[in-house]
This record gives C-alpha cells, sequence and structure tokens, in this order.
C-alpha cells in the first residue's frame, strides 16, 4: 500500500493533523479539500488499534445531499484514489452505495450515503459508525449535521477495543452568512430573530474546530477602492495540482457574487436565477462608511407583512435615496412584529419623525383576526399608512429608477453596508427564477418568493410611499391639451389690441 500524498497548503495540513471531535474546512474550488478528506478516512483506518485477532476495523459514511452529485463528484474523488481494481468492489444496487476495502490487516467499510430522501435519513440514524465525512456542509442544515455526531464513535464496538479516534470532518466552498457553519465559525453574528434554543445550538461547542483555506486569487483596486481585476494568490492552497491559468480561466464571464464564492472563499450568496436588479453595482450603490441619519429629515418606512415580516429605514435627501438600516424576522406575527419594530426604532433612531408605508394588502382582515395589520400598527403606536401602488412591475421600476439616476455624478441610492439581506438580495438572492425550458433559457415574469424578497418588497413600499412612484404613475396618465387657435400672423402690423381680439382658445 503506497499512496504518494502530502497536504498541499498550511491549512490542510492543520486540518489533518487536528484531533477534534468535529473538524470542517472551507476553502475555494481546486483547494484540495475533498482529495484531504478521502485520504484521511484512511489515514484514521490505518491508526485504528487492531482487534484481539490483529484487523483494523473501522466503518465510515461519506454523506452529501443528492445522489447525483454523490455519483459525479464525491465518488469519482474517491474512486481516484482508492480504485476498484485495487481496494475491492463497490456494491451499487441498491442505494446507499458501499465500499469494502480489505488490504493487509485493514478492513474499512465506506457507505455513500445521500440525505435527498426521508428513508435515507433514517438509514443514518440506524448506522454505527468509526466517523463520517461531510461533503459539500453547505448544503446541509445542522440538523443533519448533529444527527451525524449521535452515529460515530460506534463502530468498532468497545467489547472489540473501540475505535482509537472517532469524530465528523467536513469541507464546504463558502456558505450563505445565516448558514450555521460561519456562524458557529464566529464569522457571523446569530440572527436576532431566532429563539433562545435554536441559538444556544449554533454555540461552538470546545470540541469543534474550523479552518479557511486562502482564496484563489486577490483582488485589485485603483485608489478609490474600486474592483478593477485579479491576480493570482501566492498563498493558495494545491497550486501545484491546477494548470498555472485555472483560476483566471474560471472567472471569465462569472459574475461577483459567483467568484466571491467560489473562487474569493468568501460567505455569500448565489442565486439560480436572473437578479432583479442587474444594474446593481456594490461599488457604487453600498456606502463604504456606516451612514447616519440626517437630522430634522423624517425617515421613511416601508414595511411587508406575513409570518416573515420586515421593515426598512430610508431617508430621501436632495434627491438621493439613503437606505439606514433593516429589521427582518423569521416566523413572527405582526403584533410582536409591531412592538419589536418600536423597539428597534426608538434605540437607533430617537427624535426621530417616522413615517411608515406598508402593503396595501395589509388593509384588509385575516379569516383568523377581525383587525387589520395596520390597525395593528396604529394600536402599538404606530402610525402607518397603505403604499400608493401594489403593482409588482411598478414597485420593481420604482426601485430601478432610482438605482439608475445620479446626481451630481454620484449614485441617487445609497445602501448602509450593514443592510446585510438587502444587499444580499441585491447580489442575486432576490431574483426571477429559471425556468426549465428545453433549448432555451427563460425565467419566471414575478421575482421568486425566499428569505430575500420580504425585504426587497419592503424597500420597495418605502420608495413607493416616499413618492417615488408617482412620476411614472403620471407619466402614464392621459392628459387635456390646451390649444390656441387664431388667425394670427407674426407679419400682422395691427394694433396690438386687435390682433388680440381674434384669438380664441379652445375648451380646457
Amino acid at each position: 500500500m503506497n499512496l504518494n500524498y502530502k497536504p498541499a497548503g498550511d491549512q490542510l495540513k492543520a486540518f489533518m493533523k487536528d484531533d477534534s471531535f468535529f473538524r470542517g474546512i472551507r476553502g475555494p474550488v481546486g483547494s484540495g479539500k475533498s482529495v484531504g478528506c478521502a485520504i484521511e478516512i484512511f489515514r484514521r483506518a490505518l491508526q485504528q488499534e487492531p482487534s484481539d485477532d490483529g484487523i483494523r476495523r473501522s466503518r465510515w459514511a461519506i454523506v452529501r445531499n443528492s445522489y447525483p452529485q454523490l455519483r459525479t463528484t464525491t465518488i469519482k474523488t474517491w474512486l481516484d484514489w482508492f480504485s476498484e481494481d485495487v481496494w475491492g468492489k463497490m456494491t451499487w444496487h441498491p442505494p446507499p452505495y458501499t465500499h469494502r476495502m480489505k488490504r493487509g490487516d485493514i478492513e474499512l467499510e465506506v457507505i455513500f450515503l445521500a440525505l435527498d430522501r426521508a428513508d435515507d435519513v433514517k438509514k443514518l440514524l440506524s448506522l454505527e459508525l468509526t466517523g463520517i465525512w461531510v461533503n459539500e456542509a453547505r448544503e446541509l442544515p445542522k440538523s443533519i449535521i448533529d444527527a451525524c455526531t449521535m452515529r460515530v464513535g460506534r463502530f468498532p464496538s468497545m467489547k472489540d477495543g473501540g475505535p482509537t479516534w472517532y469524530g465528523v470532518i467536513a469541507d464546504t466552498n463558502a456558505p450563505d452568512e445565516d448558514h450555521w457553519w460561519p456562524i458557529m465559525a464566529g464569522e457571523s453574528p446569530i440572527p436576532d430573530h431566532i429563539s433562545r434554543d435554536e441559538a444556544l445550538m449554533l454555540v461552538k461547542p470546545d470540541t469543534w474546530k474550523f479552518f479557511n483555506q486562502p482564496s484563489g486569487m486577490v483582488e485589485e483596486r485603483d485608489s478609490e477602492g474600486n474592483l478593477t481585476g485579479y491576480h493570482l494568490n501566492d498563498k493558495a492552497e494545491n497550486r501545484a495540482n491546477l494548470t498555472p491559468d485555472y483560476y483566471s480561466r474560471i472567472i471569465e464571464g462569472k459574475t461577483k457574487s459567483w467568484i466571491d464564492v467560489y473562487v474569493m472563499n468568501k460567505i455569500g450568496t448565489l442565486s439560480d436565477g436572473k437578479p432583479v436588479y442587474s444594474m446593481f453595482s456594490e461599488d457604487v450603490h453600498v456606502s463604504k462608511d456606516p451612514i447616519l441619519p440626517v437630522p430634522h429629515v423624517p425617515i421613511i418606512v416601508g414595511m411587508d407583512f406575513g409570518l416573515t415580516p420586515a421593515a426598512v429605514f430610508a431617508q430621501h435627501v436632495r434627491g438621493k435615496w439613503v437606505i439606514l438600516h433593516e429589521l427582518v424576522a423569521e416566523d413572527m406575527g405582526i403584533v410582536r412584529f409591531a412592538e419589536v419594530f418600536r423597539i428597534e426604532a426608538a434605540q437607533r433612531f430617537p427624535q426621530s419623525q417616522f413615517m411608515v408605508y406598508g402593503d396595501p394588502a395589509g388593509d384588509y382582515r385575516a379569516q383568523t383576526d377581525e383587525r387589520t395589520p395596520f390597525q395593528i400598527l396604529r394600536s402599538a403606536g404606530i402610525k402607518a399608512f397603505p403604499a400608493g401602488n401594489n403593482d409588482p412591475a411598478l414597485r420593481i421600476e420604482a426601485v430601478t429608477t432610482s438605482l439608475n439616476r445620479m446626481i451630481d455624478g454620484q449614485a441617487a441610492f445609497l445602501v448602509d453596508s450593514r443592510c446585510v439581506n438587502l444587499l444580499r438580495g441585491f447580489k442575486g438572492g432576490y431574483h426571477y427564477r429559471r425556468m426549465q425550458v428545453s433549448g432555451s433559457v427563460r425565467h419566471d415574469s414575478k421575482p421568486e418568493k425566499n428569505k430575500f424578497s420580504h425585504v426587497h418588497d419592503a424597500l420597495q413600499y418605502c420608495l413607493i410611499g416616499g413618492g417615488e412612484g408617482r412620476s411614472l404613475t403620471m407619466a402614464g396618465q392621459n392628459r387635456r391639451t390646451v390649444q390656441a387657435k387664431g388667425e394670427f400672423d407674426v407679419f400682422n402690423r395691427k394694433p396690438l389690441q386687435q390682433r388680440q381680439n381674434k384669438v380664441r382658445f379652445g375648451p380646457l
């Protein structure tokens, strides 16, 4: 058995040498994460103390979210290093797939398990394993990781000496900011809207450790901080196993959000759709410094209702829209949200005057409560009114017009960088869903309803309530014209009074 492998980077090496119960490594594409995890399984099998019969037995599961991805990526990586002609045939039917490897005193059973079906989750909960490798962990919820931690350390049994080491290893590309990975790694704050019990589940135990690999490329910026390009990162890991132009080739034709996630190893949002606001530019529309409210200027608030309510705080200053703050909640009714909003507004913007506008549909009574959301807000001391229009096309156009407008050479729309949900929506989270049409690429006519659509609906109500949609509405109305009729001749030299007597005006 001669496997010629050496970790191609300091972070990958530190990850493999660590003995923590849970170890996670995050990095760009091509950084050697998956190969490192595959080798780590075999390395731990070699370290397993033999049983009384002299055999080193281990049983591992390799988990991913779906069988197609498991077959096309994870299993291919595994078989590149542990081919069937050398290490034994795979059992392909029925799923889950199993690779039983026997060489010398090593007996290693590897079970490839996808978790896209309820039956597969039940199978995981019945396994007795030495360890688990979670491949592309950003695609799995925290509840699955918790289930994995319960199934390791169970093989070999204690009567056979027990496992020498047991635990969970995981790899991933950069996930969203509200994913459990960056929260537990200390890179993102725990969201305010979740319950205390949920928050406790996102506190990193002392036996968990996270590793971050360097980015594949480095951003190039001008003197004003604007992005101008990229160059290769000398500290990138696994470069010896990549072509010299690997990263420079894969970023061609890609969006900045794609490059940030897959090459720069930045936590962020990717969407499989068409962004609603393709004209949005982070360099142009996002403030580089925190934005403070302008004194004595009313704060305009847009609000979206439902069980995922959201509010956006903004000011309209000399023709420019300045987005100051966002408030986003989940699984919260309007009664509770009204109280949260009132406290948030008083703490962040004391002594400010507020003008609150919401979804016009909120002026209708629900079947479960005779009061409307606006009545509930007013009973909480919040004077809120329906926005002037609820046409989705007009609301989107109001934001689009503001994004495209320039005043004195500067953008007429500026967002505080702390409005993370709004910005993630602008970068593609708020999008038109791509439709499955053979032979062509088409998108839905309305934005997809997701966790970013609610805060963007609130932004639209904010701008509509603040008057941004009036010019768009007036432009479509028919205006009566005034027409002057008369026998007027510029060369007529008759007295002025006589000429005026011959002028006749049409009706107004």
